[in-house]
């Protein structure tokens, strides 16, 4: 079997990036991209903001203290989109198989390809020609596996490239902190700080054994990611097993007929993701935040449908059964789980031709003229419902900021 070579690409600070096309000013500024409202997160920000101590998923009126003179701008998620798809296509054309894993990062499998061309040279100019044809830095790892090549990319920032001979695996890794390891969030470093372990080198030499015990199955694979050891292959398409979407406010709420609004629009909007997909779905669940951060979600089992009539009275009536506090509410979302694939199935009871012709002439409405082309009339307060397709194998794009 051949030895895997396996790249993996990250946009530099994308959004900003794709920003800085549009508006040459921008560059060299701090610039931070997200939601402008007190309640908004920064979604990107540019190295030059990075040096304040600013980072992504920071609250915005924190980075905006760190750095008052900072531009602040809301994002377009449709621009950095079409920018992201610029870059698939050159991938696309180059490469034998690769996987977008989100908006601005990608898995190359080169594998067997050094026996007609170096893999560091045909990913080198792989990059350069990104560069050339969209105008956006970019950087690149290449080791063995997916978690080497990640974090060699981190290192090789910004728009730059680092390969990881063979072998050379552990000692690359060991230097650095245990945060860069991919899996590694906030609570499990204070978790390993708390244990003294900071570096990867320690965890290399640990056994196995002993984080098993303190981490459960996570520790065992953080000791393998440590360790430069991941069988992970590059998968071009994932099947989806579900689909969601949920909002979180600018301001919290209790206006019933607002959150109705927004509920079946999001509702209306995933049904036709499903029917767009050729899905159906057997379960729904509908979760609400309250302002003191309370989280409830109730599910139910339905017969496998596709349909608005059968799922938009059954997710409204889960919010009813769920909003009884009369708090304020900080965030609603609605997710359909236990998908398969099929068309919508016709109730001999309930159905009849006019509501299947009726939803075959809305969907090529929709087809045509957008998503929001054809639309109930409760659901026309929520200005900013998704337009991604969740089943054509791209991953959704990230939304630097959602209006209410």
């Amino acid at each position: 079997m051949n030895e895997r070579s396996i790249v993996h690409m990250d946009l530099d600070t994308f959004f900003v990036s794709c920003e800085r096309l549009i508006d040459s000013k921008l560059i060299g500024k701090p610039v931070l991209i997200g939601g402008t409202s007190d309640r908004g997160v920064v979604a990107s920000c540019s190295y030059e903001a990075r040096a304040f101590g600013i980072h992504s998923a920071m609250p915005m009126r924190m980075a905006k203290q760190l750095c008052p003179e900072a531009v602040v701008l809301r994002g377009n998620a449709g621009i950095y989109t079409k920018h992201s798809q610029d870059v698939t296509e050159v991938i696309k054309e180059m490469v034998p198989l690769y996987e977008k894993t989100s908006i601005d990062e990608f898995y190359i499998d080169l594998t067997g390809m050094d026996k007609f061309f170096g893999c560091h040279q045909l990913a080198s100019e792989l990059r350069h020609r990104i560069i050339k044809e969209t105008g956006l830095p970019i950087s690149f790892g290449l080791s063995i596996n997916k978690t080497v090549s990640k974090i060699a990319t981190g290192e090789a920032k910004p728009n730059n490239q680092i390969k990881i001979e063979k072998g050379t695996e552990k000692p690359f890794l060991s230097p650095l902190s245990v945060k860069k390891i991919p899996m590694v969030g906030e609570v499990t470093y204070k978790s390993l700080c708390d244990l003294g372990i900071k570096k990867i080198k320690t965890v290399q030499e640990m056994p196995i054994e002993m984080m098993s015990r303190v981490f459960g199955k996570n520790g065992a694979s953080i000791w393998k990611k440590a360790n430069g050891i991941d069988h992970s292959p590059v998968v071009q398409y994932h099947e989806r097993k579900s689909i969601s979407t949920e909002r979180t406010f600018d301001k919290d709420t209790t206006d019933v007929r607002k959150l109705e609004s927004i509920i079946v629009a999001m509702t209306e909007n995933l049904i036709y993701q499903l029917r767009r997909g050729n899905k159906l779905t057997a379960c729904v669940t509908f979760k609400i935040r309250y302002s003191d951060f309370q989280t409830y979600t109730l599910q139910r089992r339905i017969p496998y449908s596709s349909a608005d009539h059968k799922i938009i009275p059954l997710v409204k009536e889960l919010y009813k059964s769920l909003y009884k506090r009369r708090l304020l509410v900080r965030l609603i979302g609605v997710k359909f789980s236990h998908l398969v694939e099929g068309g919508y199935q016709i109730d001999l009871f309930d159905d009849n031709d006019k509501i299947i012709n009726l939803y075959q002439a809305m969907d090529k409405m929709r087809e045509r003229y957008g998503d929001r082309a054809v639309i109930r009339a409760t659901g026309m307060e929520a200005k900013s419902i998704s337009r991604w397709n969740p089943f054509n194998g791209e991953p959704p794009p990230l939304l630097p900021n959602r209006r209410r």
